[in-house]
């Protein structure tokens, strides 16, 4: 068993992410998400305070009933910290969001280097999975605002961003998941 905080985290992390799904997943429940990013981490040997922000990483952005503040008060300032870091400014356009990523990735600390890493990695095999099992890939593509190609080229960016600075582990882990997705995404359409 982890840590009473790392028990704790999970527990807030089904508070806040109560009755959300992820995009696709045929009715995976959004929280299935963090607990793999912590997963991931937990299998490389993350610190605990590093899996509670894996398991708080979208809490602050998704839940109104999860601000920083509170995640600060209950799981203290450096997990706090590493999702503030990580939390979107959903009021900006994804355009703008995604290029804030690739902009914030050189300079992430340690920690949210991880989570991001390990985030990005979940979300690219995820999607890989989605468009295997898909009758119609272009099903999938209709819910990501950026569409196939804007959304693989802003996911290859954000690779190497942060396989640059990260785990060599989780470096190759990266760079092989999005090799997957692009063969699982096959030729572009209409070429």
């Amino acid at each position: 068993m982890f840590d009473p905080a790392t028990e704790r985290a999970i527990c807030a992390s089904l508070d806040a992410h109560r009755g959300q799904m992820r995009k696709g997943g045929e009715g995976t429940p959004y929280a299935a998400h963090p607990v793999h990013v912590a997963l991931i981490l937990a299998r490389l040997g993350a610190a605990p305070r590093v899996l509670q922000a894996a398991l708080l990483h979208d809490a602050a952005e998704d839940s109104p009933d999860w601000p920083l503040e509170r995640i600060a008060r209950e799981f203290g300032a450096e997990v706090a910290g590493v999702v503030a870091e990580l939390t979107e400014d959903k009021s900006r356009t994804w355009e703008e969001r995604k290029q804030a990523q690739l902009v914030s990735a050189p300079r992430l600390s340690r920690d949210a280097l991880l989570v991001k890493a390990a985030d990005k990695l979940h979300n690219l095999r995820t999607l890989a999975a989605d468009l295997r099992e898909a009758r119609d890939p272009a099903a999938v593509w209709a819910r990501f605002r950026g569409g196939r190609e804007r959304t693989l080229a802003l996911s290859r960016a954000l690779v190497e961003a942060l396989a640059a600075r990260c785990d060599p582990r989780l470096a190759a882990e990266l760079r092989g998941a999005l090799d997957d997705l692009e063969r699982a995404c096959g030729p572009q359409p209409g070429r």
